[in-house]
């Protein structure tokens, strides 16, 4: 098989799985470390004190909180490039950013999808963002982390579920990194709250993939107050690690 020929083949289990590890790793160039999603603000006012706190609160954000609206923004943004509905795309990303209940959460989402976008346009030219990044521009539209990951997921043929339990992990995965470092955590504990979210990750993924149809803005809102509220505390927090 020439070289062409194997960039354009349809992707196994396997491949996918090391694609997914690579772009929701850490280490990609997000600048992923350097946001908290509010939970400096819970941890400085003793919201979050311990494993089971932060259990609880993620647990939470995953069923009502962002994780599950940026899973249906990831699942209908999917859909909407697989089926090259580039109006519904620009109208989802539209929606992805109305629905950020704070000036620093829509900066963490934001500042992430177009950093993503621009890593996987440098290292995996073949995918061919290059449209649907031309659309964004057009409509005056900011690139939320679910739209990106949810665009070159469906470019990339991952199938849908997969991609939406590993965006759910890579979530938990950063908000819990971030957890660890403030209360501050021993890295077992971490690793415990992770074994913890392990089913609420996939449980969350399985109720967004296995709706018959997903529609914004009926699927989107959250009923997260607490997380809202920390984050907008943490705009006027005296002394800030993070960047939300």
């Amino acid at each position: 098989m020439d070289a062409n020929r194997a960039i354009h083949a349809k992707p196994n289990d396997r491949q996918n799985i090391v694609r997914l590890m690579t772009w929701l790793s850490p280490s990609f160039p997000v600048g992923a470390y350097s946001y908290s999603h509010g939970i400096e603000y819970a941890v400085e006012t003793g919201l979050i004190v311990d494993r089971l706190t932060l259990v609880a609160w993620v647990a939470h954000l995953m069923w009502f909180g962002a994780g599950r609206s940026d899973a249906a923004i990831l699942r209908a943004t999917y859909e909407a490039v697989t089926s090259d509905d580039e109006d519904t795309f620009t109208d989802i990303a539209g929606w992805a950013d109305a629905y950020r209940p704070t000036p620093e959460l829509a900066l963490e989402s934001n500042a992430q999808g177009e950093a993503f976008l621009t890593t996987v346009d440098a290292a995996w030219p073949a995918i061919d963002l290059a449209p649907w990044r031309t659309a964004l521009v057009a409509a005056d539209r900011p690139t939320a982390y679910p739209v990106a990951v949810g665009a070159a997921a469906a470019l990339a043929r991952i199938p849908m579920p997969m991609a939406l339990s590993a965006y759910l992990h890579g979530f938990a995965a950063n908000l819990v990194s971030a957890a660890v470092r403030l209360i501050p955590l021993g890295q077992t504990d971490g690793q415990r709250v992770m074994a913890e979210l392990e089913e609420t990750v996939l449980a969350v993924a399985d109720v967004i993939a296995r709706k018959g149809r997903v529609t914004l803005p009926d699927d989107l809102g959250a009923a997260a107050p607490m997380a809202d509220w920390a984050s907008m505390k943490h705009e006027t927090q005296y002394t800030r690690l993070f960047r939300s």
